[in-house]
């Protein structure tokens, strides 16, 4: 049986589309976790206006993948 170290490793080597299939699949066999009334919208939109009134709590794309190893 393969470790869940050799099944990242395979998956980190699929094509982009293939590992955000897999990544939709496995996020889509767990049982629901949180839930929202209106799936997240209301949160959405309150980070969307924190970011109109201050542009700088926001972080680029490059700050993103620092941070999260992408």
């Amino acid at each position: 049986m393969l470790t869940l170290n050799e099944i990242e490793e395979q998956a980190l080597s699929l094509p982009d589309n293939q590992r955000a299939a897999l990544a939709a699949h496995l996020l889509d066999s767990l049982p629901a976790m949180l839930h929202d009334e209106d799936a997240g919208v209301a949160e959405a939109a309150r980070r969307d206006s924190e970011l109109d009134r201050d542009p700088s709590s926001g972080m680029r794309l490059a700050e993103f993948r620092t941070a999260f190893g992408q």
